[in-house]
């Protein structure tokens, strides 16, 4: 399993310190989130400041752009990196796509899936020279001229990964990406009993298994030693699982665990812009339903218990001013437990969040 980090940088600049300091503490990969960057400049950077780990956008809003700019922006980090780059493409919800970037929105798990086809029929043009003739019900691409043609990669095409929540965006994920990176808002079950059994139908339309399918798990970690340290991560924990809760589109994930009612309770919170009021719709048994609670030795053996036989990488933010040598050693227990592997025995109990 890989070990990655990730982060909200809110200058370029940061997100290259990040990345540079990423591959001092041992991560494997980094993602440039975006939020308030452009994610391939961010990973521009942080790709001139690393030298080893992987770095790929995590996610880079597909819908709000298109796949002829997608595929030469990947393409140029692919050739920069050496190989390391990593294209992690999201859909993001209709009133962003709509109102925040003025682009048109309808099915979207078919207009990723789309998208990913026309990036792949571009990449394969410039890597064969085969004719450009990708028509599809939202996206053409039919001309290639060689001026504008950068010709093959020397270090091939970067794989793709789609972020992902419901099963039809994971489906595709299945059938056209090279792996699903798993939305923070979900849990074990939902992973066994929705997000897998849609992977499995992508990847029968494929014809593949899940052999080499890269599956990122969820990330919600709250980890402290003391149980000061442990309500602090619990409750910056509880008010992104709020955040996210509030959304609609995630609905099916409270449903699952009969929780319905919870989403238009952080609605309606939402709506009023009461959002430092989120976090206390959270109780204990959604927290730690969706996070992972405890010291960092329990995080990790619970990690490994709820996707150690189903992933094959994770995002985990070190705690700031942690030992270095004791996350170095978790991460390699992580390392040595690969996905297929029996889950490890359930973590005891950490103390009880507040």
């Amino acid at each position: 399993m890989k070990i990655d980090a990730s982060g909200y940088s809110a200058s370029v600049g940061a997100a290259g310190a990040a990345a540079a300091a990423a591959e001092r503490v041992g991560y494997d990969g980094w993602w440039a989130v975006e939020t308030q960057i452009d994610p391939f400049i961010g990973c521009a950077v942080a790709v001139e400041r690393t030298h080893r780990v992987e770095v790929g956008t995590g996610l880079a809003i597909a819908l709000a752009r298109n796949p002829m700019t997608v595929a030469m922006q990947a393409n140029d980090l692919q050739a920069l990196s050496q190989g390391r780059f990593v294209l992690g493409l999201g859909s993001q919800i209709k009133p962003h796509i709509t109102n925040r970037y003025s682009m048109p929105y309808s099915k979207p798990a078919a207009r990723m899936r789309e998208f990913v086809l026309a990036i792949r029929a571009i990449w394969d043009n410039w890597a064969t020279g085969a004719p450009l003739r990708f028509r599809g019900e939202f996206y053409t691409h039919t001309l290639m001229t060689p001026f504008f043609n950068p010709g093959p990669n020397p270090y091939g095409n970067p794989k793709i990964i789609l972020g992902g929540v419901g099963p039809l965006m994971t489906e595709a994920a299945g059938e056209v990406a090279d792996g699903l990176l798993c939305h923070p808002f979900s849990t074990e079950r939902y992973l066994r009993e929705v997000t897998l059994p849609a992977l499995d139908r992508g990847r029968l339309k494929a014809g593949a298994t899940i052999d080499g399918f890269e599956i990122s798990a969820p990330s919600l970690i709250a980890a402290g030693d003391s149980q000061a340290e442990l309500d602090a991560a619990a409750l910056a924990v509880k008010q992104q699982i709020a955040f996210y809760g509030s959304t609609p589109a995630y609905r099916p994930v409270l449903e699952l665990h009969g929780w319905g009612d919870l989403q238009g309770q952080l609605n309606a919170i939402a709506g009023r812009g009461e959002w430092d009021r989120l976090a206390g719709a959270i109780d204990d048994d959604v927290l730690r339903t969706f996070a992972v609670v405890g010291t960092p030795e329990q995080a990790v053996a619970e990690i490994k218990r709820r996707y150690g036989d189903i992933a094959t990488r994770i995002t985990i933010a070190v705690p700031e001013g942690a030992d270095p040598e004791r996350w170095s050693e978790l991460f390699q227990s992580l390392r040595a437990h690969p996905r297929g592997g029996p889950p490890a025995a359930s973590a005891q109990a950490g103390p009880r969040c507040a």
